[in-house]
């Protein structure tokens, strides 16, 4: 027979280690809680939130929560058009772009390698990371991943926001990650695109 479950609220969460303490209604004490230990879960657990949970004991004999879950857990439908078909776009417009400048001024060879090189360990860390959310494990920090992108391997991100559906909900980090493509973009056309030369020559300068 099933323990009847009590009710707590989550007072501490580390979302990067994937775990945190709940205190429960009818105790004083923290309980211990991982991430694997939640149930129906369909977005990351926020610190305040309320959650209902059956007691339990660790291998210390102490207790902690176990099959945690919220009150009511709907299935929620989160919307992705920027991670999604709409985001996917910018990825052959840069190549269309790309072999243009190719065709106009001559790229170095080993620069489209570059981009493919990062893009494809981008989405090997994307992947690793949300490994590692599932099993609440060790996270990835967003700075290398925001670097990573920033430095080339946007495309593979972008691939991994929408095929593996990991960091495509986050605001804020859409936001910084959606400024890394827009760098690396002005930055290639800044680089490799007579772009620097028409800057100087607009702020009075002589390009040579």
């Amino acid at each position: 027979m099933a323990a009847p479950r009590e009710t707590a609220t989550l007072i501490q969460w580390d979302d990067a280690k994937g775990c945190g303490f709940l205190r429960g209604d009818s105790e004083p004490n923290r309980l211990f809680v991982r991430l694997r230990d939640f149930e129906l879960l369909t977005e990351r657990p926020r610190q305040g939130e309320r959650f209902s949970f059956e007691p339990g004991v660790d291998g210390q004999g102490r207790r902690r929560a176990l099959r945690v879950r919220r009150p009511r857990a709907p299935v929620v439908v989160r919307p992705r058009a920027s991670a999604g078909t709409a985001g996917l776009l910018l990825i052959p417009g840069f190549a269309a772009a790309y072999l243009a400048c190719h065709l106009l001024w001559g790229l170095p060879p080993a620069l489209w390698g570059g981009y493919m090189a990062l893009s494809l360990a981008s989405f090997i860390v994307y992947a690793g990371d949300k490994r590692a959310a599932r099993l609440g494990q060790w996270r990835v920090k967003e700075s290398t991943l925001h670097g990573l992108a920033l430095a080339g391997g946007w495309p593979g991100a972008l691939l991994a926001q929408s095929v593996l559906r990991h960091k495509s909900s986050k605001a804020p980090f859409r936001r910084r990650f959606w400024l890394t493509v827009w760098g690396n973009c002005f930055a290639f056309a800044l680089i490799f695109t007579p772009l620097r030369s028409l800057l100087w020559v607009a702020l009075g300068f002589s390009p040579n």
